[in-house]
């Protein structure tokens, strides 16, 4: 066994050991550390692949950017566990069902030998700059959907600041009302005091 593929067989056992804690396990903030743990592996399977630009950005964009707005809602939202659990075992069956399908999905297109034959190879020669490669299909075929993904992790930003904010779920909040604070006047907040002594 040559150590590439010791290294993938071990990437890919974390990468599935993660993911299966990231959905059994009952602390929120530990499930988005698993996926962390998750994202981390399949950047090395990236790497393995020799697309280091993919696993560059999964590393940056999602355990440094997404993973971070998770665990920033999870820990300021005080989720009830218990009350989210509650309906689990009576979506069981659903829940297997659509992983069944799911996975015979998965299969049906992977042993079709067309799907490979239409595959093109990865490593596309010694001058091949696969970050070029995809930036040129990024930025021409895919833009809209780019934007798109952009807007919508604006969105959840702003969602998970103003969900922070609402002072119906925390009392102890200090959000301001601007339509207030327009109308102060300076002579309102500042007093004058005549140091000098008489």
């Amino acid at each position: 066994m040559t150590l590439e593929l010791a290294v993938f067989y071990g990437f890919a056992a974390v990468l599935v050991l993660a993911s299966l804690l990231m959905i059994t396990v009952r602390n929120p903030v530990h499930a988005a550390l698993s996926l962390v743990a998750a994202f981390f592996a399949a950047a090395v399977l990236w790497v393995l692949l020799e697309a280091e630009f993919l696993g560059i950005v999964l590393v940056l964009v999602y355990v440094g950017a997404v993973m971070v707005l998770f665990l920033f809602v999870v820990m300021t939202l005080d989720l009830n566990v218990s009350q989210l659990r509650e309906g689990f075992v009576r979506y069981l069956p659903i829940g297997g069902l659509v992983a069944l399908v799911m996975g015979a999905g998965m299969i049906w297109v992977l042993t079709r030998e067309t799907v490979f034959e239409r595959t093109t190879p990865l490593r596309a020669g010694a001058d091949y700059n696969n970050t070029l490669a995809i930036g040129q299909v990024l930025y021409t075929e895919y833009v809209y959907p780019f934007e798109i993904a952009a807007v919508i992790l604006l969105v959840a930003v702003i969602a998970a600041i103003t969900l922070t904010l609402d002072p119906r779920r925390r009392r102890t909040s200090k959000s301001i009302d601007p339509a207030e604070a327009v109308k102060v006047r300076a002579k309102d907040r500042i007093k004058m005091v005549d140091l000098r002594q008489k």
